[in-house]
């Protein structure tokens, strides 16, 4: 595999959860993610959908790997699911580790305009074209079927990713994701330090909620999940309801919204239903 260094493999479920690693031109550093090939990715010419997951603040790409238990639905199904990491890493930045909300672990899955953030913190570009160009060339995909899922910070990725590209993913979910960004301290924090000032730049284009105004693409199928006790739901954090509501405005959006009583933001909410998530999507693939 031209360029990639496989850092483990485990077999699981008839498959293999591998972690590679690469030099990101993109981050200008060597980023880390991992891949579930599943028993059919061995059978010889064979293209299988995949499904990029996104995973959310303090996060690398093993948190995912070990607590969401998704590799038994993909070994099912026949599936591939990728999961990058969460931001570039071991590049130094002053003020890149002094909060756990801002920089390292927390790239937010935008483009960095800023100084010092916009040589590396580009975290878009890398979900959405380095990464995708290296599992297309080194993994049986079959590049017409993928959609994409996260959670919290990487739900709002995975939202804007779909937004953004029009008909380039075949659905999009996110568990508690952060919808409308613009709007919640997570966000306003994280977009003031990449993007800069909110009058002098465009926050809309990395808002869930303000994409949805505008998308005019293929009809995109949205799934949220979401739990009553979730700490930072109560708090105002996530804003599901102001992208429910401009989602009932566009016809080329549909939404399937599910509030489940008692769950919190942990992986254990997601380890309940990544299954369900796995089977919607692929509906669409």
């Amino acid at each position: 595999m031209a360029n990639l260094t496989e850092v483990s493999s485990n077999k699981i479920f008839d498959g293999h959860q591998k972690v590679f690693s690469h030099d990101s031109k993109e981050l200008g550093c060597k980023m880390n993610f991992g891949v579930y090939l599943p028993p059919q990715a061995s059978a010889g010419n064979v293209k299988l959908p995949v499904i990029y997951w996104l995973s959310g603040l303090t996060c690398n790409e093993q948190n995912f790997i070990q607590k969401a238990g998704a590799q038994k639905c993909a070994s099912e199904n026949g599936v591939i699911i990728v999961n990058p990491d969460t931001s570039p890493r071991g590049l130094n930045i002053p003020g890149d580790s002094e909060n756990w909300d801002f920089g390292v672990g927390a790239g937010f899955y935008v483009n960095a305009s800023q100084e010092p953030w916009n040589k590396n913190y580009r975290m878009y570009n890398y979900v959405t074209s380095e990464l995708v160009e290296i599992v297309n060339a080194n993994f049986p995909v079959d590049k017409e079927k993928k959609s994409i899922m996260g959670h919290s910070m990487g739900g709002h990725g995975a939202l804007i990713c779909a937004l953004r590209n029009p008909g380039q993913y075949k659905a999009v979910s996110g568990f508690s994701p952060i919808c409308n960004p613009i709007n919640c301290p997570w966000g306003t924090k994280a977009f003031n330090g990449y993007l800069g000032p909110k009058e002098s730049n465009k926050w809309e284009d990395w808002d869930a909620t303000e994409l949805s105004k505008t998308y005019n693409g293929p009809l995109l199928p949205i799934i949220i999940e979401q739990g009553s006790s979730d700490k930072f739901f109560i708090e105002k954090q996530l804003l599901p309801e102001n992208l429910l509501k401009v989602i009932e405005t566009n016809k080329n959006l549909s939404v399937n919204y599910n509030c489940r009583e008692g769950y919190d933001h942990s992986y254990f909410f997601i380890a309940t239903f990544i299954e369900n998530h796995i089977k919607e999507h692929l509906k669409y693939l």
